[in-house]
């Protein structure tokens, strides 16, 4: 029994690393050329494509490369329809058959969508990075869950609103998430920008952690410190250029905090690339005037990133954190005297 309960949580905690250094001897250059290549193709034909995408590489995980590179470099997000989808499910979701009924309908819609004119929601991507996988006889997920950014509304997050994958490569699962990773819609005129970033390409399940809440809770692939609904909802904002600069966000793991003047707020983070403390800045934003500083103390040793930060003045605070000119998280503090 004992050696029973040692094998499984060694297979645990081997999921729990799953990430993309675990191909650091892997270049996707070859792969990227493919989906590159394929720019043009339609999704009349998903077997054609998938073969035309995987049938010159070799390894698995350049072939899911390929696949997912090509959906993300080709597929629109198509936010009108997901407003109008988060709407409607809002409406009917006390109603289960309006909801039933109206789920249906837009599911046909949404991949009638899809297959015509190459837009989309989450569940689109999802769908089609998962189908050209299992066409590549790569064992591919949907996850289903909540995801959170900037515009969540938490406080009426009651519905799950976003889906994603899994994909099995060399008998290990791993997280990805390719509709936040295609671009992003325009907030003002809600036209959809093309802007791939890779950071969501066999995420740190971690750093994933923060802001996708999976329903089942085999896809968290964490062996320790799965956070409570009421703890994801209570996390911070990360933006999607952390997963270009960030391996984990350690700390705060709360994203409303309530100090005392002079009191020192703490920021840790372990970083995925090296970087110089000048790169690192906070834009605070008082609700009347916003100003560009420093942290008040900045350690960086190897890859580990310790900020500290403390306010003279009582008031309420917005705090977000830059490196460059990469928005990586928000916070919020309350200054009492």
């Amino acid at each position: 029994m004992k050696l029973l309960r040692f094998i499984l949580l060694f297979i645990i905690a081997f999921q729990a690393n799953a990430q993309i250094s675990d191909f650091k001897h892997i270049n996707f250059k070859k792969a990227d050329s493919i989906a590159l290549e394929y720019k043009n193709e339609g999704l009349h034909n998903l077997p054609e494509l998938s073969h035309k995408l995987t049938s010159q590489l070799n390894t698995e995980v350049e072939q899911f490369r390929a696949i997912y590179r090509w959906v993300c470099n080709n597929i629109a997000n198509d936010y009108n329809l997901y407003l109008k989808n988060k709407r409607k499910r809002k409406r009917f979701k006390n109603d289960s058959t309006k909801f039933k009924t109206w789920n249906n309908n837009f599911r046909k819609k949404l991949f009638n969508r899809l297959l015509k004119d190459q837009r989309t929601i989450c569940t689109g991507y999802a769908y089609l990075v998962r189908e050209l996988a299992k066409l590549a006889d790569l064992e591919c997920e949907i996850v289903q869950g909540y995801g959170r950014v900037s515009t969540t509304d938490i406080e009426n997050l009651d519905l799950p609103n976003h889906s994603w994958n899994a994909i099995k490569l060399n008998n290990k699962w791993y997280l990805c998430d390719p509709t936040w990773a295609s671009g992003i819609p325009d907030p003002e005129t809600n036209r959809f920008l093309f802007n791939y970033n890779d950071g969501f390409f066999l995420a740190n399940p971690k750093l994933f952690a923060v802001n996708h809440y999976p329903l089942e809770a085999k896809w968290w692939l964490l062996d320790e410190d799965i956070p409570t609904f009421e703890k994801f909802l209570a996390a911070p904002i990360i933006y999607g250029k952390a997963y270009k600069n960030l391996e984990l966000h350690i700390a705060p793991i709360q994203m409303h905090h309530t100090i005392k003047k002079h009191e020192t707020i703490t920021f840790k983070y372990q970083l995925s690339k090296t970087i110089k403390s000048e790169d690192i800045s906070l834009l605070i934003d008082n609700g009347f005037n916003n100003w560009t500083t420093k942290p008040k103390s900045t350690s960086i040793k190897k890859k580990s990133l310790i900020l500290e930060h403390q306010f003279k003045t009582i008031g309420f605070y917005d705090i977000h954190l830059y490196i460059g000119n990469d928005l990586i998280s928000t916070y919020t503090v309350k200054v009492k005297s």
